[in-house]
């Protein structure tokens, strides 16, 4: 590396975990660029939140950054990453690779002038913009992820997020959620389908202000681990496809970093 390391540049030990990961460079074609700068650059705009266009010039050329990064959300490396990752961190923390119980939450967020497809209306938050449902393990780690329109229900829209669980995670047997997961006969529904026991997790009777809850304080806590990563202090991808793995890079950068500082 010539240029001048960035905080959110990849250690060594990171890159030592993630290299063996990602895809070899084709073996024709235009002049290989360096694997590692490619992820520093996606890294770069994942943690400060910066427009494509406007990264640095000691940085490829933002439109070979950006290839990479649509090239790889669409044939699913970034998934591949992500959950072997989440399997080492499991590993490292005593657990089997997959995970018994799931815990399940949803945070509605704005979309800039863009909007782009899947753009609706919280009625709850007041807000116009995307919903991100997310589910994970007793660490944190993410399982599952949809991002879709802020106008469909917490009930309705845990339906393509379990859907997800179910295809990945035989183990499962219970799902925490809050009261909102209650309805629409959304539990029976998982138990049906599923054979699984959702959970919900309510507020103590009579108890005002902010209170720990049981299991949903997991979910909440992701979500500020990804509040730390600004470019999901709005939703400013095109697509849903592209905040999926907008998310997904952050929790690889926040494992692989994990890893590494385990290894060290």
């Amino acid at each position: 590396m010539t240029r001048e390391h960035y905080p959110s540049d990849l250690t060594d030990g990171q890159w030592q975990i993630i290299r063996f990961l990602i895809p070899p460079p084709a073996k024709c074609g235009r002049r290989r660029l360096d694997r590692r700068e490619m992820i520093d650059a996606i890294l770069y705009v994942n943690r400060t939140g910066c427009a494509w266009r406007a990264l640095p010039h000691d940085f490829p050329n933002w439109k070979s950054v950006y290839t990479v990064f649509w090239r790889w959300r669409n044939d699913g490396t970034w998934q591949r990453i992500h959950d072997a990752l989440r399997e080492k961190v499991r590993k490292a923390a005593g657990k089997k690779p997959t995970p018994t119980a799931a815990v399940i939450d949803s945070q509605s967020v704005k979309t800039t002038e863009s909007g782009g497809p899947e753009r609706g209306y919280d009625a709850g938050k007041k807000i116009t913009g995307r919903k991100r449902h997310i589910a994970v393990d007793t660490l944190g780690m993410l399982l599952g992820v949809v991002v879709h329109s802020a106008g469909i229900q917490d009930q309705d829209g845990a339906r393509l997020v379990l859907q997800q669980l179910a295809d990945r995670f035989r183990r499962l047997k219970v799902v925490f959620g809050d009261s909102a997961y209650g309805r629409n006969g959304l539990p029976q529904w998982v138990k049906s389908t599923f054979g699984w026991i959702l959970q919900t997790v309510l507020r103590p009777v009579g108890v005002r202000g902010f209170v720990v809850l049981p299991k949903r304080w997991i979910v909440e806590r992701t979500f500020g681990w990804l509040g730390r990563y600004r470019r999901h202090s709005k939703d400013y991808e095109r697509t849903p496809e592209s905040s999926k793995a907008m998310i997904q890079i952050s929790m690889i950068n926040l494992m692989s970093r994990r890893l590494a500082g385990a290894k060290t």
